[in-house]
């Protein structure tokens, strides 16, 4: 035998080797760009749904257009305890059973009212301190910082303060010959 000939299978036989811990079959990945958080593809993809609910485009951009999940997901990331990340990682992957166990369906399969009612309803739920309570109460605190982080990141959008709202870094200038009726109020709406 040639020794570069074994030299060269050698070399592409531990090449390969040194590949295969990064080849992953595993059906759902663990999002690497939130170091705190256990969030897999199918979570964000059921956030970015359930914030959508909460804001749907319409005549403007909506939350999904807006990127609002990953605003979301960096939020939880960067600002809560460990402790409050831990009760919002629990709250959701506890929603897909719990919209499971009350519609009968997936959320996605659901209609737009059903989504509407499902997270008003999940949101007035009630724990103890049995297990189905901490879920529920997880459930709860996940919908409530959903809600939260949603609003805020659609109105901290550079999208919603230079388009909808007309942002100015200084409040604008002093005229005292303006009537205050004839002062035009800013176009929340579009």
């Amino acid at each position: 035998m040639n020794r570069r000939h074994a030299l060269r299978h050698i070399a592409l036989i531990s090449g390969g080797l040194a590949l295969i811990p990064s080849c992953d079959f595993s059906k759902d990945d663990i999002l690497a760009a939130y170091k705190n958080l256990k969030v897999t593809a199918s979570q964000k993809a059921l956030l970015a749904a359930i914030s959508d609910t909460i804001i749907p485009a319409g005549e403007i951009k909506g939350a999904l257009d807006l990127e609002v999940p990953d605003f979301i997901l960096v939020m939880v990331n960067d600002c809560f305890t460990k402790e409050n990340q831990e009760k919002f990682t629990a709250g959701l992957t506890a929603f897909p059973d719990y919209v499971k166990e009350s519609k009968g369906k997936k959320y996605n399969e659901l209609s737009t009212k059903e989504k509407e009612q499902l997270i008003l309803d999940a949101a007035k739920l009630e724990g103890d301190d049995s297990e189905e309570g901490k879920r529920k109460a997880a459930i709860v605190y996940f919908l409530n910082s959903t809600k939260r982080f949603t609003i805020q990141g659609y109105m901290a959008s550079e999208y919603i303060q230079t388009e909808i709202i007309p942002y100015s870094l200084i409040p604008g200038e002093y005229n005292g010959a303006v009537l205050i009726t004839d002062l035009q109020k800013p176009r929340i709406n579009g």
